[in-house]
């Protein structure tokens, strides 16, 4: 059997900083044998959950609203072992795209018997200058509700840069997502 991570990349940049932070994640995990897949949320057009708890409804395990792609990020998700969610900082927070995959994802895993439980997720943060940490907290709250497992590096999961690939050049930043991809692939091998 083999383990599987889905990475969501929250940044409208399919190829910034945000996606080479993940990749330096997934690149240790792979060394470590667990599969891992980047899926583009960023630029998409999903809108926020509606609050319309028709998914606690139909326990079906996707929500109700079907005019864009959410429904296959949760599959996605709910398909893997391990979660990534990797956002830039936008004003402070995740992205708008990231939000709604928090909320929608968030609220389809509460409604239909806390499916996420026990899986093992990890936030992922590029960023030019603050608001990193705030981000951070935001992911990892959705993944503590959701009853999954957090895996830690050294330092928090940040890397800093601001045009696409700079973050390559955060020295602090690399050696902690590649300590993220160590201690998450240690983890995912004991759960599983």
């Amino acid at each position: 059997m083999s383990i599987r991570v889905a990475a969501f990349n929250g940044s409208p940049r399919p190829r910034g900083n945000t996606y080479h932070s993940l990749k330096t994640v997934l690149d240790v995990m792979s060394a470590e044998g667990i599969e891992g897949e980047i899926f583009q949320l960023g630029g998409k057009m999903l809108s926020g959950c509606r609050a319309c708890f028709k998914c606690g409804q139909t326990k079906d395990k996707r929500c109700f609203l079907k005019n864009d792609e959410m429904n296959y990020f949760i599959e996605k998700a709910l398909a893997a072992d391990g979660i990534l969610i990797g956002s830039p900082v936008y004003f402070s927070n995740v992205t708008t795209e990231v939000k709604a995959f928090i909320d929608r994802c968030g609220m389809v895993a509460k409604q239909n018997d806390d499916m996420l439980r026990g899986k093992a997720g990890a936030g992922v943060i590029s960023v030019r200058r603050a608001g990193a940490t705030f981000v951070y907290s935001a992911i990892n709250m959705f993944f503590g509700i959701s009853q999954m497992v957090i895996p830690c590096s050294a330092y928090w999961n940040v890397g800093i840069g601001l045009m696409p690939g700079d973050v390559l050049n955060d020295q602090e930043g690399i050696v902690t997502f590649k300590k993220l991809g160590l201690n998450m692939a240690n983890l995912l091998k004991k759960i599983c």
